[in-house]
């Protein structure tokens, strides 16, 4: 009798549970909600729903669930009209739809998908990649070019294998690294000449999977939409004043200021999240007639920003409180037409680390004296190791990731000694690209061509990697959390994975737009953390919260 009881009184205390649950819900209604399917599908899951208020800088998203039920938070979306999009590879909005959101909220929209008619326009270019045919080393040989425009300007032109050669492909290494189609900026020194057969093969494939003939000779394929744990996900978008704006790297300060470099304007700039006001800087100008455009953006124990400035040859730093920049120029012996400085660390007790990409060299900056030191070219064998993504560990040791495009190595200079040395990925030719070093001296880097995520463990030499589940997602950038995740950003797929590395398991996240993502980073002040990077060649700031 008494076991029959206590049966009965749990029941009635989870009845009263889920009584009590489901009042706080009512009581707590959404600002917007619906179900979204289409005739080939039924009920959707996966779909990206953005609402975006008239007059507003700001867009939020939500993803349907299995049901086909997307709903947004009443706490973030305030009164008003409300323009509503889509985004769901094959398929469009039926009707473009609109919706007023009262006060109390509780505003509901079902929307209706139908089959696109221009599926081309909705490739990521990972999906082209996929798409086309050919060798994952014809493929590979593609891999720098959305860093200025995206694989359909490819896939979409018209050039035979004549113009590709003779035209287009060394037109393309002329342009500066910050170049896009909106904004081309030409370098003041020559390119290096790239092997003339090698030039003629990729020009043939280039040619092989454009509208040269006529149309494509391969049919377009699409990824799946991600479901599950990947829709438990809200995403907030910034769109910047200046459609030409480059946002490289962006970061948060410790009020929770978004900042970000432009990387094709002496600009630097500040966003308040809680308002999408944004306010701009501009960054003084080293070397008139050169290419515009930051790159590294970093913080130090201080508050202060420090930027590399790129083609203008130097390293900047920005104090918040003053609004006031201060620069230091490389030495005119080693400040020539091709100088390039694109990474800078934090600097410890007064000493920083650069690096020059042209030509492949390490540099301290000792910022009392003004005193620069060069180390490098680092060597693996023989192979000239380049400098791309450079780290600092604890004792301000120095680490740079070799991006060649037979790269896979990290070099190390030692703080004390000078001395350099070279660790090598075990999978070969990754291109280690950029990462971030946790609290532990783990050095956690993205395998740009290898699809994977490494991490170099200091204090034993040992490299771990993770592969990355997407087909082409070439992470450009990764960082560890406070939780021991590590998060991944991609040009490719506009998806954002986030690793667990004691299980190996990923979960990934789709970006309401095309997102060329460069930098990524991790607010550790909010549980769950918060992700941030910039949209380079879309000209917004990027926050993306899970929900779990």
């Amino acid at each position: 009798m008494r076991s029959v009881l206590l049966i009965a009184g749990a029941l009635f205390a989870l009845l009263l549970s889920i009584s009590v649950m489901t009042g706080i819900h009512a009581q707590t209604p959404a600002a917007l909600s619906g179900h979204v399917s289409s005739s080939e599908e039924g009920s959707m899951e996966g779909v990206l729903v953005s609402a975006k208020r008239e007059g507003s800088n700001i867009t939020l998203t939500v993803v349907s669930d299995a049901q086909g039920r997307y709903s947004f938070p009443v706490s973030r979306l305030a009164p008003g009209a409300y323009g509503v999009s889509i985004r769901a590879a094959g398929y469009v909005l039926e009707d473009p739809s609109s919706v007023q959101i009262g006060a109390g909220g509780n505003a509901a929209a079902d929307l209706h998908l139908r089959k696109t008619t221009n599926l081309a326009a909705q490739l990521t270019d990972a999906e082209w990649l996929a798409s086309m045919p050919g060798t994952d080393a014809q493929k590979r040989d593609l891999l720098d070019c959305d860093s200025c425009h995206s694989i359909s300007r490819i896939t979409t032109s018209h050039f035979n294998a004549n113009q590709f050669q003779c035209c287009i492909v060394p037109l393309m290494s002329t342009f500066a690294p910050g170049s896009t189609p909106l904004q081309p900026e030409n370098r003041q020194n020559m390119p290096r000449a790239r092997d003339p057969q090698q030039l003629r093969a990729f020009a043939e494939y280039l040619a092989s999977i454009n509208l040269s003939g006529g149309s494509w000779t391969y049919p377009l394929k699409t990824y799946p939409r991600l479901k599950g744990r990947s829709t438990h996900v809200i995403i907030t978008e910034y769109d910047l004043p200046r459609r030409v704006t480059e946002p490289h790297d962006v970061i948060l300060d410790g009020q929770g200021m978004a900042w970000y470099t432009d990387f094709g304007t002496q600009v630097l700039g500040e966003v308040d999240p809680r308002t999408g006001k944004v306010t701009e800087y501009q960054v003084p100008t080293l070397k008139p007639g050169y290419a515009n455009g930051e790159l590294d953006l970093e913080r130090d124990t201080s508050g202060s920003l420090w930027l590399g400035m790129m083609l203008q040859g130097g390293v900047a730093q920005f104090d918040p409180r003053t609004k006031q920049f201060k620069t230091f120029p490389m030495p005119p012996d080693i400040n020539d037409s091709a100088a390039q400085i694109a990474m800078v660390t934090p600097p410890q007790n007064g000493v920083l680390w650069t690096n020059d990409v042209d030509k492949q060299t390490v540099h301290r900056l000792n910022l009392q004296t003004g005193q620069w030191e060069t180390f490098g070219p680092l060597h693996a064998g023989n192979h000239q190791m380049s400098v791309y993504g450079l780290y600092a560990d604890s004792h301000n040791n120095a680490y740079t990731m070799d991006f060649t495009a037979d790269g896979g190595n990290i070099g190390r200079v030692d703080a004390q000694t000078g001395q350099t040395s070279v660790v090598s990925t075990p999978t070969k030719n990754v291109r280690t690209r950029r990462g971030r070093f946790d609290g532990q001296d783990h050095l956690y880097f993205a395998e740009y061509a290898g699809n994977a995520v490494g991490m170099l463990d200091v204090g034993t030499g040992k490299v771990t990697e993770w592969p990355l589940p997407t087909p082409w997602d070439a992470p450009y950038d990764v960082v560890v959390d406070k939780h021991g995740e590590v998060w991944a950003g991609s040009m490719w797929t506009d998806r954002i994975s986030r690793l667990d590395t004691k299980t190996g398991n990923v979960v990934e996240y789709m970006l309401p737009r095309s997102t060329n993502i460069r930098r990524v980073f991790v607010d550790n002040t909010k549980t769950p953390v918060q992700f941030w990077t910039g949209s380079n060649h879309g000209a917004s700031i990027v926050k993306l919260e899970p929900t779990d």
